[in-house]
């Protein structure tokens, strides 16, 4: 098994020592360091404590055989543009299981036409992972609210969507709801 470990850090910006801080329980930068060159076995442990340091799924840290990359040209910075200092290359996702897609086909919020979005599906457990993020909640009848998830009182939520103007809606009980993960915008 391949580990994106250095990839995601580097996208994120963050030193091996960031990382280890991140960890709970903390650990050392050389051991993050062992985990991304291979030099020490990565456990699930391991994998589940560096994602969650890093902030993202399990999942986005493991290469799979038809994994593909971009190689990095340019890193935009505070004083200018410059090629890397040494070879970097970009993780295109991992589309998971869990996934599903939003195609925006006219402005609305802080969404233009023409952008998709990639949403993780949740189940009601999971809702409160979602607070203050963009959620699309299915209702009856093949409709969806695709707004701001506010808050959760019991089997209640509560909505603000992105159109101008839009009242609060309350939703009760929706068997599932998918928080937004990426957005993917045509320049």
């Amino acid at each position: 098994m391949q580990s994106r470990i250095r990839d995601v850090r580097r996208a994120k910006g963050l030193t091996l020592a960031d990382v280890a801080e991140r960890c709970n329980p903390p650990t050392t930068a050389q051991t993050i360091g062992r985990l991304e060159t291979g030099m020490r076995v990565l456990s699930l442990i391991w994998i589940n404590r560096i994602a969650d340091a890093l902030g993202v799924d399990s999942s986005d840290l493991v290469a799979l055989p038809e994994q593909q990359f971009l190689p990095v040209a340019a890193v935009l910075q505070e004083d200018g543009n410059y090629a890397p200092a040494q070879a970097e290359r970009m993780m295109v996702p991992n589309v998971g299981g869990r996934m599903v897609g939003l195609r925006v086909a006219a402005a609305m919020g802080e969404y233009r036409r023409g952008d998709e979005l990639w949403l993780e599906q949740l189940q009601p457990d999971d809702f409160s992972s979602a607070l203050n993020l963009d959620v699309l909640v299915p209702r009856p009848g093949g409709r969806f609210i695709f707004g701001r998830l506010l808050g959760r009182d019991a089997s209640k939520l509560h909505l603000l969507p992105l159109e101008a103007g839009a009242r609060q809606q309350v939703v009760t009980d929706p068997a599932w709801i998918a928080k937004a993960v990426r957005l993917i915008r045509k320049l």
